[in-house]
C-alpha cells in the first residue's frame, strides 16, 4: 500500500502546497495518506472540526498515464477532443447526451486516448483552491482536517486511515460527479470468487466421467437472475456483474462483484449465490465449486441517518454556490462508505464532472468554480 507508488508523486507535492498555505503538520504517511489540519479561526474553536477528503488514484478501467489534458471552449454538438493517427477523436452527444448542457462553458477532457483524471484529482484541486482562498480573505473557519487517499478506486482507500489522528467530528467527501450532486446512500457490496474443479478424461471415453470445468461454471452463471446485471438496472436496482472469468476442463474461474442498496436483499443475493454451489456440488456429487464471498463497505445511509445536518448543510451551500442541489443514491461506494462505518459520518459530494472511468473524462471549468465555492462555504460554516 499503495498499490502504485507513482501515488507518492503527487501525495508529496500536496503535501508540500499544504505546508506553504499554513498547514504545518502537513505529512506523507508510509502508505501515501497525505493530512493535514489548519487551526480554528479566533472565536471559531467553538465549531465542529471538518473534515474533506479526496483520492490520489485514477482507474485502471482507461489508461492514466501521458494524459495530455486541455481546456476548449465548448459551442455545442460532437466535441473534437483530440487526435489520433491524424484522425480526429470525437465526443458524440448521441453517446454523452449531458454534453448538450455544457455548451458555452469552458471544457478540460483529455486526448481522448486516455483518461483525464479528474475523479478524483478535480475533487483535490477544489479542496486545495477553497483552502487557499479562505486563508487569503481570513475567513472565520472551524478546524479544518485534510486528507487525500490512495487506492480508493481498488475499494482499499481507507485501509490505513487513522479517524481519531484525523481529528473530525465529520466529513466530506468530493469525489461525486454532476454539479449540485450530494450523495449519502450507497451500495452494499462484496466481491464473489467461485472456483471449479473438473476431470478431465479422453473425449471419446467421457461418458459418465468427464467434468467440463468451464462448461460447469456456465452452468453456475445460468442460476443466477439474467436481469440482474449492470447493463439491465438503474436507481436502486442491484445486480450480479461478472468481472472476469478463465478455465478449461479442469479447472476454472468466475469473478463477481455484488451491488444492492438494501441490505436484506444484498444479503439475499449472497446466499443465492451460496444455494447456486449447493445445486451444482449436490449434482455432480461431489466438491466441484467453491465460493469465497467477501464483503467490500456497506451503505452508509445506515449511519448517516442521524447525521442528516451534514445533507442540510451541503443543500444550502449548494444552492448559495450557484448549484441546484439534488440527492443521488450512489451505484457505488466512496471512502466515506467505510470512514462513515469507522466513526465519521461522511456523505460524497459533487465535483462537477462527467463520463468518469473512461477517455471522454470530462469537466466544465466553471463547475469546478461553483464546487470550490461549495467547499468554501462548508469550511466557514455558511
Amino acid at each position: 500500500v499503495p498499490s502504485s507508488a507513482v501515488q507518492f508523486d503527487l501525495a508529496n507535492v500536496l503535501a508540500e502546497e499544504l505546508r506553504e498555505l499554513g498547514a504545518e503538520d502537513a505529512h506523507v504517511t508510509e502508505h501515501a495518506y497525505v493530512c493535514a489540519h489548519i487551526p480554528a479561526s479566533a472565536g471559531a474553536e467553538d465549531k465542529p472540526a471538518l473534515g474533506l477528503i479526496a483520492h490520489l488514484d485514477t482507474t485502471e478501467v482507461a489508461p492514466g498515464a501521458g494524459v495530455k489534458p486541455h481546456i476548449v471552449h465548448y459551442e455545442g454538438g460532437d466535441l473534437v477532443c483530440g487526435t489520433v493517427d491524424g484522425k480526429p477523436v470525437a465526443m458524440s452527444t448521441a453517446k454523452l447526451p449531458a454534453l448538450n448542457d455544457l455548451a458555452g462553458e469552458d471544457l478540460v477532457c483529455s486526448d481522448g486516448t486516455t483518461l483525464l483524471g479528474a475523479d478524483d484529482k478535480a475533487g483535490i484541486a477544489e479542496i486545495m483552491t477553497a483552502l487557499e482562498n479562505i486563508l487569503a480573505a481570513n475567513a472565520p473557519h472551524g478546524k479544518l482536517c485534510i486528507a487525500f487517499t490512495p487506492d480508493e478506486e481498488i475499494g482499499a482507500g481507507v485501509d490505513h486511515f487513522d479517524v481519531a489522528k484525523f481529528g473530525a467530528d465529520c466529513a466530506y467527501t468530493l469525489d461525486g460527479g454532476e454539479e449540485g450532486e450530494i450523495a449519502y446512500e450507497t451500495f452494499n457490496a462484496c466481491s464473489a470468487e467461485l472456483h471449479f474443479d473438473g476431470l478431465s478424461v479422453h473425449p471419446g471415453s467421457s461418458k459418465d466421467t468427464m467434468i467440463n470445468a468451464a462448461l460447469v461454471a456456465m452452468e453456475y452463471n445460468a442460476l443466477l437472475p439474467a436481469g440482474d446485471i449492470p447493463r439491465l438496472t438503474e436507481g436502486y436496482e442491484g445486480f450480479f456483474h461478472l468481472c472476469d472469468m478463465k478455465g478449461d476442463v479442469e479447472h476454472a474461474e468466475l469473478h463477481y462483484i455484488v451491488r444492492d442498496h438494501d441490505r436484506a436483499t444484498f444479503e439475499a443475493r449472497k446466499k443465492l449465490m451460496e444455494h447456486a454451489v449447493k445445486v451444482i456440488n449436490e449434482k455432480y456429487g461431489r466438491s466441484v465449486v467453491t465460493l469465497r464471498l467477501k464483503d467490500s463497505y456497506y451503505n452508509m445511509a445506515e449511519k448517516l441517518t442521524d447525521h442528516m445536518e451534514l445533507i442540510e448543510n451541503a443543500k444550502r451551500a449548494c444552492e448559495a454556490a450557484g448549484m441546484k442541489p439534488f440527492i443521488e443514491a450512489v451505484r457505488g461506494g466512496t471512502d466515506g462508505c467505510r470512514l462513515s462505518y469507522m466513526g465519521l459520518p461522511t456523505p460524497n459530494l459533487c465535483t462537477g464532472g462527467f463520463a468518469f472511468h473512461g477517455p471522454y473524462e470530462h469537466i466544465a471549468a466553471e463547475s469546478m468554480d461553483r464546487c470550490t465555492k461549495l467547499v468554501e462555504l462548508l469550511m466557514i460554516g455558511e
